[in-house]
């Protein structure tokens, strides 16, 4: 009875009163802390391998690789199949990979390249894996409750990936002398956790009109280009994200670790408690805007805040101690997360539920389509520039980068009509939007980007035009 009143009270919590997506994300929210123990334990092992940018710049590109390779494929196989049987082979690939490298780890074999090997089979699971998370949650809450489940992602993901884990996975290696095998193992049984409550959901039957037949793959992955193409607000925001994250997102995720154990003599603990404050910031971020009308210039709000956050990427490269990594990191997350509920509802509200798998996955695919070429020249620019000076230019030239696509001719064109506001998966008449061509013609410059706002709706991100989450 108090439970009833609470999640009645706290808008936020509202989805939880469905079963299923309860159970979705008791053992989301057990991975994701999996995940964060893993992001700090990868960037340990292979710094202590190999103690230079170069070295988890490589491992970057192992990931990051198959993911985009396999990712319009992922789009597919959800809007095809059932999407729970999707997310457990996908996690069930992933545990294993993770295992494997806590078992070699702890035998004391581990070598760069065995890292390299089990990046790559992880970042093929999460292709899979994204585009059918997104694409699920629309199917386990009403249209109504959208938005706070939107927020509710945003607020348990930077909590569990970004807080919880990271901190306690450099407490775990601290502990067991700055050893990360443990860790390893501790993600693998949080995603066998996820397995099993996924595996206790409901079947959900995927409604598309055109499934009976249906002619192939290719025909479903060319609808799903088509509908993008056609909207500018969609393809505008991959190109931005994808050019951002060119700039970005290598220097990020490779000098910040960087400069905490050469430049601050920092300890894998540290390293932990900066991206657990980062956390706090889309924590933050998720309880406002859970609790806020969407903005009635949306689009003009996700640049501003983007625009701002990678801005505040520059604060990595100019901080002197910890405590001024864990602030930028802070602002960082708070902008990025609150731009991307906006974006997760935006494409929630005005993709058609049938399409909603194949246009995550295109989201993906664009956004990070150039994140291997990030992490290949981070290396070869910090060598010439200095870890501090790449990383204050990244800040600034991503910042005005993703700002420039705010005026781009048509980008505002859905927010000026309102049509956010009418939209509704029942009603597809009101998807009606700017045409930026032909639909047979070729395509302007499209990407797609995030990887994070990985929960569509009314209000998450691998979506998230732009998610850099953990």
């Amino acid at each position: 009875m108090i439970m009833d009143r609470l999640l009645k009270r706290v808008r936020i919590l509202r989805p939880l009163r469905h079963r299923d997506f309860r159970l979705l994300w008791t053992g989301m929210t057990a991975s994701l802390i999996g995940d964060g123990i893993f992001l700090v334990s990868l960037t340990w092992q292979v710094y202590e391998l190999s103690n230079t940018p170069t070295a988890l710049s490589i491992v970057g590109i192992a990931i990051t690789l198959p993911q985009i390779i396999f990712l319009l494929l992922g789009g597919v196989v959800s809007d095809r199949f059932d999407r729970r049987r999707v997310m457990i082979a996908a996690d069930a690939l992933r545990m294993v990979s993770v295992a494997i490298l806590g078992v070699l780890s702890l035998a004391g074999i581990l070598e760069l390249w065995h890292i390299m090997i089990v990046a790559a089979a992880f970042g093929a699971g999460t292709a899979f894996f994204g585009p059918a998370f997104d694409a699920i949650v629309p199917q386990l809450v009403p249209e109504t409750d959208l938005n706070q489940a939107n927020s509710l992602d945003q607020f348990i993901r930077p909590a569990a990936a970004r807080m919880i884990g990271p901190a306690f996975g450099g407490w775990l290696i601290a502990a067991w002398g700055g050893r990360p095998g443990y860790a390893f193992l501790i993600n693998a049984v949080t995603f066998l956790a996820s397995i099993v409550c996924v595996f206790f959901m409901k079947a959900h039957a995927i409604e598309d009109p055109s499934a009976e037949g249906r002619a192939s793959a290719f025909h479903d992955i060319r609808e799903g280009f088509r509908f993008v193409r056609s909207r500018v607000w969609l393809w505008g925001t991959f190109l931005a994200a994808t050019l951002a994250y060119l700039i970005f997102w290598g220097p990020s995720e490779v000098l910040l670790p960087f400069i905490v154990k050469n430049h601050m003599h920092g300890t894998a603990r540290d390293l932990g408690f900066i991206l657990a404050l980062g956390g706090v910031g889309a924590m933050f971020a998720a309880i406002v805007m859970g609790n806020r009308d969407m903005p009635r210039r949306h689009i003009t709000f996700m640049y501003v805040v983007w625009t701002a956050s990678t801005v505040a990427i520059a604060g990595y490269g100019l901080a002197s101690f910890p405590w001024q990594l864990m602030v930028a990191s802070f602002v960082f997350n708070a902008l990025e997360g609150a731009g991307t509920i906006v974006w997760a509802t935006t494409k929630g509200r005005l993709v058609p539920a049938r399409l909603l798998g194949r246009v995550s996955s295109f989201d993906w695919f664009i956004s990070t389509g150039l994140v291997p070429v990030s992490f290949a020249l981070t290396g070869p620019v910090a060598a010439i520039f200095g870890a501090r000076t790449t990383l204050v230019g990244a800040g600034v030239l991503g910042g005005i980068v993703t700002l420039a696509f705010l005026f781009i001719p048509g980008m505002r064109d859905v927010e000026r009509t309102g049509a956010l506001a009418r939209a509704t998966r029942e009603d597809e008449a009101a998807l009606a939007m700017p045409i930026t061509g032909p639909l047979d013609g070729p395509m302007i410059p499209a990407a797609f980007a995030e990887p994070v706002a990985a929960v569509p709706a009314a209000p998450v991100a691998p979506g998230s035009a732009r998610d850099a989450g953990a």
